[in-house]
């Protein structure tokens, strides 16, 4: 699988930059902001940032180790959130609505027929304590169809996109992705995910421990790990972070299933970290691990773990209230104000 990224414009993100220190206020005081508008004008190859168009992607599968009881919630409710969100019913169509972004459901990989848009590889990946996921084929195949919907993200014109997912039992996958590739156990990884007592805690990082002892994942092949422990949610969103990178749209991280798929996009295609914007830094134990692992800052912190993209398209007025002091706020000129120098 060949992935070509396009290249930065670092001349559009150095005038971005000077953009804002005209800006009459003290130099970086937007901070994080700041440097989020500067990487975007990078990645669109101009300083006249837009993201008028902006869309949330909602990868929707299912998970096989899901029979090893690791969630409160069978299968089921895979293809009932699925279609909750195609109709426009769930959090995320409420969420998305308020900031002025359109959602797309892909079911990717629902053992049951959805209304959802679809791209199915499989009727949901396999039992990770048994065996892997999915085929090598397959994982590939989900990677393309992200790298597809952005693509097609793009004649459309949208400006940026938010990364999503809905699959039961996803955060047990994201937990054993995130162990192999972070090169940590896995009971530093796994988290309550929806909200799991003691008991099914600690039965869940067994789960996750057994799937990588019969796997036998290649921490130096991120394909291979997606392949053996993942599922197709996350591989759909690896597509989704290695297409932005191609198509020169940025991409926002969610929660933590969310990055667990930048870090194998990542890992794929190191440079495309540099398309990549973290939105909020997930409750889940390994949310701001994996954020480390591809220098990518959160510039939310509320403890959610919501997903569906709920988190990453909070982001978005954030970026509009920057944007609006960026476009429109006086000058230093204009005011006859001597500007701020460097410290």
């Amino acid at each position: 699988m060949k992935i070509e990224l396009l290249p930065l414009d670092n001349a559009a993100g150095r005038r971005a930059r000077e953009r804002w220190d005209s800006i009459a206020k003290p130099l970086g005081s937007l901070g994080l902001l700041e440097d989020a508008i500067v990487k975007i004008a990078a990645v669109q190859h101009t300083e006249n940032v837009s993201l008028a168009k902006r869309r949330v992607i909602v990868m929707c599968a299912d998970n096989g180790v899901v029979a090893e009881g690791i969630s409160q919630s069978d299968s089921s409710v895979t293809a009932l959130c699925a279609d909750e969100i195609a109709e426009g019913r769930s959090n995320v169509n409420v969420i998305a609505a308020a900031v002025n972004a359109d959602v797309q459901a892909v079911d990717i990989g629902v053992a049951a027929q959805t209304r959802a848009l679809d791209m199915k590889i499989a009727a949901g990946t396999g039992n990770i304590v048994l065996g892997a996921a999915m085929t090598r084929e397959q994982a590939e195949k989900a990677i393309e169809t992200g790298i597809a919907l952005v693509r097609e993200a793009k004649s459309e014109h949208i400006g940026i996109i938010v990364t999503g997912e809905m699959g039961i039992g996803n955060t047990t996958t994201a937990a054993a992705v995130s162990s192999v590739l972070l090169g940590l156990a896995p009971r530093d990884v796994t988290g309550r995910g929806a909200g799991l007592d003691d008991a099914r805690l600690t039965r869940k990082i067994k789960v996750v421990e057994r799937a990588i002892a019969v796997n036998r994942p290649d921490a130096d092949d991120a394909v291979d790990v997606l392949a053996k422990v993942g599922g197709f949610d996350i591989a759909g969103m690896t597509g989704l972070f290695l297409g932005g990178a191609e198509c020169g749209i940025p991409v926002v991280i969610d929660g933590a299933i969310s990055a667990a798929a930048a870090l194998v996009a990542c890992r794929i295609a190191p440079q495309c970290s540099d398309f990549i914007l973290a939105s909020h830094v997930s409750a889940e134990p390994v949310g701001k691990m994996l954020l480390g692992a591809i220098g990518a800052k959160p510039l939310i912190t509320a403890e959610m773990r919501l997903g569906e993209g709920t988190g990453g398209l909070m982001l978005l007025p954030l970026l509009d209230c920057a944007l609006s002091v960026y476009n429109n706020a006086h000058r230093f000129d204009d005011i006859k104000l001597e500007r701020y120098r460097p410290l």
